[in-house]
């Protein structure tokens, strides 16, 4: 695919009326060709998602009249005098609001192949099903950034990556969703390695940073603010925060975690957090504790779906705040590139189905994530990016439920 955008951030269009009445709307803006497997192709414009090969040029200097009037009459211009431009009443400001408002709602118009052809001769035909499938697919995206973007709690919020089964892709998951979080909210998102032993969350991450976990549990006391806490972590593209291992370590305990989790949430706001196999450990205990949603990642394999099941059952089995994790968790189906066969997939399928979960989504194959190298967020197929801010916003949907 070429040229395939993201909508990662608030962006807006004007919309000008017709005569010598001009109005400016702002409004979301989409740039949606049909690309060549007919799916989606969003905006890309947020910084973490353009090209730095692309020299973009600069936007022209705005009018100092942006608005001007719009009940008639003179227009400022650029060296206008402010005093220069008649002020709009309520009534005209009104007026033209609608009017741009029933613009902007007005059916879609066709831009692509033949009918786009027709659309810019002069006549208005509706977009194809292929197109419109593609409008669909974007605003759809649009909607789940603006729920993670928009989502506000009043104390710092945790989600768990877990699986009993190593090699399920917890560490790709965290990086993924707790970096696609980030991307839509625009940082304030830290994800910290919970597990006893060093995993490769650092290794997956972004840089290379001097300190990391480890250091942190050391020094967790001594930290009194946010410039303080940054030098332990790993800073991503996608804005995301990452403390994990950066070489040998003290094995984590309970107490650790905890006073982990009690610095970092006094400066951020989301914790994701990517966790161990040793789901009866005291660590992983704690870890639980400090979680509000649970993300179980499983692959279309029966050892990574029946450990994903067992974690359900233990949890169940130990009521409280654990059962309820169990209850709203969020299963992610992850394609890898290992091999795959029909009967396994359903098998895993209806047994997830079964399994009495908040929400079930797929991840689909990726080539980037699947050279199980550094993780950027950028470098991500858009199918990718699409699932991964599904699941954004099913973990703030589940977030809501339990904060709100």
């Amino acid at each position: 695919m070429t040229d395939n955008h993201f909508a990662g951030a608030d962006r807006a269009a004007g919309y000008g009326i017709e005569g010598d009445e001009p109005v400016v709307l702002s409004v979301p803006a989409f740039s949606t060709p049909a690309s060549e497997d007919g799916l989606a192709t969003l905006d890309r414009d947020a910084p973490i998602f353009r090209d730095p090969t692309i020299s973009v040029a600069p936007p022209a200097e705005p009018s100092v009249a942006v608005m001007g009037q719009v009940g008639g009459g003179r227009t400022a211009g650029k060296n206008a005098q402010a005093e220069d431009v008649p002020a709009a009443s309520p009534a005209d400001v009104l007026a033209g609001l609608t009017r741009a408002s029933r613009r902007a709602s007005a059916p879609p118009v066709a831009t692509t192949g033949f009918r786009g052809f027709l659309a810019r001769i002069g006549f208005k035909p509706e977009p194809s099903v292929a197109e419109k499938a593609t409008l669909e697919a974007a605003a759809a995206v649009a909607r789940d950034e603006e729920t993670i973007r928009q989502a506000t709690y009043t104390r710092p919020v945790g989600v768990l990556v877990a699986n009993r089964k190593g090699n399920a892709g917890k560490t790709t998951i965290s990086l993924g969703l707790g970096g696609t979080l980030a991307a839509c909210r625009g940082g304030g998102v830290a994800i910290v390695e919970v597990a006893e032993d060093p995993g490769t969350l650092t290794l997956r991450a972004e840089g290379n940073p001097r300190r990391g976990i480890g250091h942190l549990v050391a020094d967790h006391a001594d930290v009194h603010s946010a410039g303080h806490l940054d030098g332990y972590t790993a800073p991503q593209t996608s804005y995301a925060r990452v403390i994990g291992s950066t070489g040998p370590r003290p094995a984590l305990t309970a107490e650790a975690v905890t006073d982990v989790v009690r610095v970092v949430d006094e400066y951020f706001a989301m914790r994701v957090m990517d966790s161990g196999n040793q789901y009866t450990s005291p660590v992983f205990q704690a870890a639980v504790a400090a979680a509000d949603v649970l993300v179980i990642p499983t692959l279309n394999a029966t050892d990574t779906a029946t450990q994903a099941l067992a974690l359900l059952d233990e949890l169940r089995s130990q009521g409280g705040h654990a059962a309820e994790l169990a209850d709203r968790a969020i299963v992610l189906v992850l394609t890898d590139g290992r091999r795959e066969t029909p009967e396994v997939t359903e098998a895993v399928t209806q047994a997830l189905a079964q399994a009495r979960v908040g929400e079930i989504l797929t991840i689909p194959f990726d080539g980037h994530l699947a050279e199980r190298g550094q993780i950027t967020l950028s470098q991500i197929h858009p199918n990718t990016y699409r699932a991964f801010v599904a699941a954004g916003a099913a973990v703030i949907r589940a977030l809501d439920s339990v904060t709100n």
